[in-house]
């Protein structure tokens, strides 16, 4: 690991960045007076809020602060230069239709990019639930106002016994979707709308399997390191290393992931 990553700093960092993001986002939650669609009139619903805006300035405002060598890829700001090649990687409000409509499964995305574009350090936070999820190189673990406690993924034996997740099958493309039909006809239950807060508990044992598509680089990069450090698998559907965007499959289990990866191969770009 590079001498520039320092985990006890730089998770204490993420913390901060976190809590900031709390502090701007709770005075709108379940209190919104207004919701902008970014995909613009007569096209499909893609929600910002003032709370998604607000959450991430007060984390660049920090990160500028502390720790200006690094870069910064939000979701609401875009890209500011890096001169170190360190790169911090900000969702504020990942789920905003979650948000909008007042349920609390949507979260705060954090991640740290080493100057090889891997994340090294990722935050999943669903500050209503008191609940942050982290992740590292060789662990991950949730904290709570109760204390910290290690993450372990599932170690489910067979698709056929696998929980399951994706956001939304209906923004899949025709081939994905019918791929995702035969990935859910193979397993036991399958839950929607959960954005982030999916990996988030596959890391916590309680999913076993998240598949998504067209995904951007800030929808990602919090996830790999807490389903790594809990000993699950990120891929892409073909079944290399998951990058940082595009198709993404998390699974709890070698026999998970090799069963999905057959069902999903078909679509895999």
């Amino acid at each position: 690991m590079s001498p520039d990553f320092n985990i006890d700093e730089d998770l204490a960092l993420a913390n901060r960045l976190a809590d900031a993001a709390w502090s701007a986002i709770r005075p709108h939650f379940r209190a919104l007076s207004s919701v902008e669609n970014k995909a613009g009139a007569g096209q499909s619903y893609d929600p910002v809020t003032e709370a998604d805006r607000a959450a991430e300035k007060a984390m660049r405002d920090i990160i500028l602060r502390e720790r200006p060598q690094h870069g910064i890829t939000g979701e609401e700001f875009g890209d500011s230069p890096s001169s170190s090649g360190w790169r911090w990687v900000l969702d504020p409000v990942d789920g905003t239709r979650a948000f909008v409509a007042g349920l609390p499964v949507w979260t705060t995305l954090i991640a740290l990019v080493d100057p090889l574009g891997f994340p090294v350090l990722g935050v999943i936070d669903q500050p209503v639930l008191g609940e942050r999820y982290i992740g590292w190189p060789g662990g991950a673990a949730l904290q709570t106002p109760g204390g910290r406690s290690p993450l372990k993924v599932a170690d489910v034996p067979s698709l056929s016994d696998a929980v399951i997740s994706t956001t939304d099958p209906f923004i899949l493309t025709d081939p994905e979707l019918d791929a995702w039909a035969e990935l859910r006809g193979a397993t036991r239950l399958a839950r929607y709308g959960l954005d982030a807060y999916a990996y988030a508990r596959l890391a916590g044992g309680t999913v076993h399997l998240v598949a998504e598509s067209g995904l951007q680089s800030w929808d990602v990069a919090a996830l790999i390191p807490v389903v790594t450090g809990a000993g699950g698998h990120a891929t892409d559907w073909t079944g290399a290393p998951a990058s940082l965007g595009g198709q993404i499959l998390c699974t709890a289990s070698d026999a998970v992931m090799d069963q999905a990866l057959a069902l999903l191969e078909p679509a895999a770009l």
